[in-house]
């Protein structure tokens, strides 16, 4: 298992950063009743820990009991019948999803997904929930046609349906569902908070740190947790003991990138157009986000 698996939060008591908004989401939780939630925030920041940890905070170990589901919609559109297919995450009492993968008919799957978890409204007994949790991620890629479905939704089911937003940049959610919700900025950790974290992961592996190292790896990690977990564990990998002056490896898509960054200095052809752009396309096939892709130095 990967460190950054091993290692994230299970609970929010668990939390090491952001410990301010994990101790808010537990009292939040303790409430009669939980509000509609957007985390906002940059890749990496932690949301979906915190996200998966309220979840287990609210409805206990079963939230953890996933399975990986495709599931297949056929949806009445007028004159038409459009038949769609999504892959969702899904416990007992909740799902999760990303609409935007089906493209301009996201607003098709928001309806559905919502309305078919409402028919299922768990009974409140013996002090459970009685309502089920949707995680969307992604939301600020949804297409407005969607987000205003998901607004007139979230509204109808609200006695039945919780919803939980995920999205890097709330300016591309629309003022009517933010407005609806609880907003919760997720800031991208500090170096400090980093070290921290990758230290405690090396206490727990019996991993001795020369001094400075978890520094750099947080400095290279450009303040994204998920990335310096990852390099943490590739240069342990590749070299240890580890060195004072050990190189910090980049990630290998950052390499590619560099290797069409040289491709397109030394020959600017047809031939060698076609190239990078079937090197592009790899780049994206594997979930590279294009704007990553552009803004990536060479």
């Amino acid at each position: 298992m990967l460190w950054v698996d091993k290692y994230r939060p299970k609970t929010l008591a668990q939390v090491i950063v952001h410990e301010e908004i994990a101790q808010n989401l537990t009292k939040l939780v303790t409430e009669q009743d939980c509000p509609h939630l957007l985390f906002y925030g940059p890749s990496g920041s932690g949301k979906k820990t915190l996200i998966m940890a309220l979840l287990r905070q609210i409805f206990g170990p079963s939230a953890e009991k996933v399975k990986v589901e495709n599931r297949n919609w056929k949806i009445d559109a007028g004159s038409r019948t459009i038949d769609l297919e999504l892959t969702t995450l899904a416990s007992t009492n909740h799902v999760e999803l990303s609409p935007s993968d089906v493209g301009f008919q996201d607003r098709y799957i928001v309806q559905e997904i919502i309305k078919e978890m409402a028919k299922n409204r768990p009974i409140d007994t013996k002090g459970k929930k009685g309502f089920n949790v949707l995680v969307l991620n992604e939301v600020d890629k949804l297409s407005r046609e969607a987000q205003h479905s998901l607004r007139r939704t979230m509204e109808k089911y609200s006695a039945s349906c919780r919803l939980i937003l995920c999205c890097n940049s709330s300016s591309k959610v629309t003022e009517a569902i933010r407005s609806r919700c609880l907003n919760i900025r997720i800031n991208a950790p500090s170096a400090e908070q980093i070290v921290k974290v990758l230290e405690f992961i090396g206490k727990k592996e019996g991993l001795q740190l020369p001094s400075g190292f978890a520094a750099r790896i947080a400095e290279k990690s450009n303040r994204n947790l998920r990335r310096a977990i990852l390099s943490f564990e590739t240069c342990r990998v590749q070299q240890y003991p580890f060195t004072s002056n050990q190189a910090i490896p980049p990630m290998d898509w950052e390499e590619y990138i560099s290797e069409i960054a040289t491709d397109i200095m030394k020959e600017q052809s047809p031939k060698r157009l076609f190239q990078v752009r079937g090197k592009v396309y790899e780049l994206l096939i594997n979930c590279i986000p294009p704007e990553i892709v552009l803004k990536a130095p060479p």
